[in-house]
C-alpha cells in the first residue's frame, strides 16, 4: 500500500491489487439480474404470498373473497405454466446495496445491470414497456434502461433486489410537501387521500409504500424502497410501527376492496420509512403497488 496526492492536495492511499479486496466479475451481475426479472415477474416473493393467503381467508365480503381466490388461481397457474403474473411487466428497478471492499472486473456497472435486464426480458419473452424518450415514446424493444439506486455500505457483499414496477399502480403515486404544522394527521390524511384517489385503478389489494422526510425526491425513494421490505416486518420505531398499523385498518376500513368492487381487504401492507428532513418541511411520498408487487433479492 502506497500514498500519492490527490487532485487537491489530499493523501490517498493506493491500495495494491487484490489487497483486502473481493473481485467480482459483472458478468455476474449481468447473469443474475437475467435470472431475477424471469423470476420476480413469475412468482411472488414468501412474504407476499402469505400475505394473500392471509387476506383470501379474512376477507368478510363474498365477492371480494371470490377475487382473492382467483388471484390465487392466476398466481399458481404462472407459476406452473411459466406465464407472468401480470400482463405488466414493469420497467426494472434495481437496487444496489455495493460493499466497500468489492472491486468489479469487466464492463461498467451500470451496463452490466442493463445487460441482465435486456437478456431477461428478452429471453424470458416478458413484455418490453419502455420507451426511449418521455415525450416521443419509441419503444426500446428489450425493457432497457433501468432505473438503478446504487447505495456504498461496509463490507464485501453486493446485495441486488429487483422490482419490476407496473405503471397501473405507479401513476397513482403521490408526492406531498406538508407543512411541518400539518404534523402526522396530516401525514395519514396524505396517505389515505392517495388511497382513495387510487381506487380501483392501483389493482388492490394494494401495498402502500410511504417516505416521510428528507428532501422532495428522498422521500419518492424512501416510498419505493419500503414496497421492498417484507411484509412480515414493521419499522424498528415504535411510533412508526404503530403508524403502519393504524393506516392499514384505516385503508382497510374504506370498501374499496379486492379489484375495487368492494370489501375488507384493500391493502395487505403499509411499509413506512422515515429520514430527517429540513426544520421548514414535512415531504411525504405515497408509492402504490399492485397485489403482485414483485420483488426478487440476492446477495452475492
Amino acid at each position: 500500500m502506497g500514498l500519492t496526492g490527490g487532485r487537491w492536495g489530499a493523501q490517498v492511499e493506493q491500495i495494491e491489487d487484490g489487497e483486502n479486496m473481493r473481485t467480482i466479475a459483472t458478468e455476474e451481475i449481468t447473469r443474475n439480474i437475467k435470472e431475477m426479472c424471469i423470476e420476480a415477474n413469475h412468482f411472488l416473493s414468501a412474504d407476499m404470498e402469505q400475505a394473500m393467503k392471509r387476506a383470501a381467508q379474512t376477507e368478510e365480503s363474498p365477492l371480494g373473497k371470490q377475487i382473492l381466490g382467483q388471484l390465487q388461481d392466476n398466481l399458481e397457474i404462472a407459476g406452473k405454466n411459466m406465464i407472468p403474473i401480470c400482463q405488466d411487466t414493469g420497467m426494472a428497478v434495481v437496487f444496489l446495496e455495493v460493499g466497500q471492499d468489492v472491486h468489479f472486473e469487466g464492463r461498467g456497472l451500470t451496463d452490466a445491470v442493463n445487460e441482465g435486464v435486456r437478456q431477461g426480458y428478452t429471453s424470458g419473452y416478458l413484455r418490453k414497456s419502455v420507451v426511449g424518450d418521455p415525450l416521443i415514446r419509441e419503444n426500446t424493444k428489450d425493457n432497457t434502461p433501468a432505473v438503478i439506486h446504487t447505495e456504498i455500505v461496509t463490507g464485501d457483499q453486493v446485495k441486488i433486489t429487483v422490482a419490476p414496477k407496473g405503471f397501473g399502480s405507479e401513476n397513482m403515486s403521490r408526492v406531498f410537501m406538508l407543512k411541518p404544522a400539518d404534523g402526522i394527521e396530516g401525514v395519514k390524511d396524505a396517505i389515505l387521500t392517495a388511497v382513495r384517489d387510487a381506487g380501483p385503478n392501483a389493482c388492490p389489494p394494494m401495498v402502500v409504500g410511504v417516505g416521510i422526510g428528507g428532501t422532495f425526491e428522498k422521500c419518492a425513494l424512501m416510498a419505493k424502497r419500503a414496497l421492498t421490505r417484507s411484509l412480515e416486518e414493521h419499522s424498528e420505531i415504535p411510533y412508526i410501527k404503530e403508524l403502519e398499523e393504524e393506516m392499514l385498518s384505516k385503508i382497510n376500513k374504506t370498501g374499496i376492496g379486492p379489484g375495487g368492487l368492494g370489501g375488507t381487504t384493500t391493502a395487505l401492507a403499509v411499509n413506512i420509512e422515515t429520514y430527517p428532513t429540513h426544520i421548514a418541511g414535512l415531504p411525504v411520498a405515497v408509492n402504490i403497488c399492485c397485489h403482485v408487487n414483485r420483488h426478487a433479492v440476492r446477495v452475492l
